[in-house]
């Protein structure tokens, strides 16, 4: 409107440019405006009221408790400060928990990463059975935790399934006491492991295999490239991005690994399997010290929040910003 009497009056130029600007934007954009942020503000309340509710009090809550010498009852009156963790960090036993919970979160990235891959590639293929084959592989994983461990610690008791096969294929002198081995409990836990969350990276990476183009590895086979080459040089760089996911979703779950470990071995014996979360339960809410205990939880989120900042800012952060590009494209 201000345009075009603007235009009918004759005014051209410099003048006519900054009468425009101060007439300021159109009543239907400004109206478009407002009733975006209407929307924005009715669709995200409801969502930030529980994400506060939910996520951000607990945190503040626990980091608040961590603070007091609590036993869970009566009001808190014993304000330690930072005793907490001057407590948690000159005891040895949760520095081996730590130590535990990274050698877990290593071998899950060293072992579970390649395995996964391979399977993944080969379930990508066309022959005959592949529906079975990915069913059986990602069956573990819809199985609840409880199960899993109930099922693998009656399998690995002495004289149990495990025993029995390793035997009768000839392999009898290597049976161990799978769960009581202080060297080898550690290592078993992660096996169990494996078996169970395996199938999930695998779907995951299976995923990403069939956003692949096929154009893409056919014309690397047209000019020479062997399957090799094809999976090297298009491939893996193509399903970069999914691996990345698996890399931090893995590395999250094995910082808070607790079920099956608690009801495989207890984080025993003798300490020898004990993890973060394991310790948290025992040393401090088991012993009703749940001061302690909300102490280790919140290390524990520390750790795990501390790690999800690097990795965005090192590892994720292109994936983000290219799939937002591609959104606002």
């Amino acid at each position: 409107m201000a345009r075009t009497e603007t235009a009918s009056s004759g005014q051209t130029g410099p003048a006519a440019t900054e009468e425009f600007v101060a007439a300021g934007p159109r009543p239907g954009r400004r109206r478009r405006g407002l009733r975006k942020r209407v929307e924005l503000t009715i669709l995200l309340t409801p969502a930030l009221v529980l994400f506060a509710g939910f996520v951000l009090l607990p945190i503040v809550i626990a980091a608040y408790y961590s603070l007091y010498n609590y036993s869970g009852f009566g009001p808190l009156n014993d304000f330690w400060g930072l005793h907490n963790y001057k407590i948690a960090f000159n005891d040895p036993f949760f520095i081996q928990a730590i130590e535990h919970t990274l050698i877990l979160t290593a071998l899950s990235l060293v072992v579970q990463l390649p395995l996964s891959l391979s399977l993944a590639l080969m379930l990508n293929r066309k022959f005959r059975g592949r529906g079975f084959m990915r069913l059986v592989i990602f069956a573990p994983y819809v199985l609840p935790p409880a199960v899993t461990a109930v099922m693998w610690s009656l399998m690995l008791q002495p004289g149990g399934f495990v025993d029995q096969v390793m035997k009768s294929v000839g392999l009898g002198g290597e049976v161990q006491l799978w769960l009581a081995n202080v060297h080898l409990v550690l290592y078993t836990n992660f096996l169990v492991l494996t078996w169970q969350y395996i199938g999930f990276g695998i779907v995951l990476l299976l995923a990403g295999l069939q956003g692949i183009p096929v154009e893409l590895k056919e014309a690397a086979a047209i000019d020479g490239a062997t399957p090799w080459q094809v999976t090297r040089l298009v491939t893996l760089p193509l399903l970069a991005p999914t691996i990345r996911i698996w890399v931090f979703i893995s590395v999250i779950g094995s910082l808070q690994v607790f079920d099956i470990v608690w009801i495989l071995t207890g984080g025993g014996p003798a300490e020898a399997s004990q993890t973060m979360v394991t310790y948290m339960f025992l040393d401090g809410f088991r012993s009703l010290e749940f001061g302690y205990g909300t102490a280790i939880a919140v290390l524990i989120f520390v750790f795990c929040f501390v790690f999800s900042l690097i990795y965005q800012r090192f590892a994720l952060r292109r994936d983000t910003a290219g799939a937002l590009t591609r959104a606002v494209g």
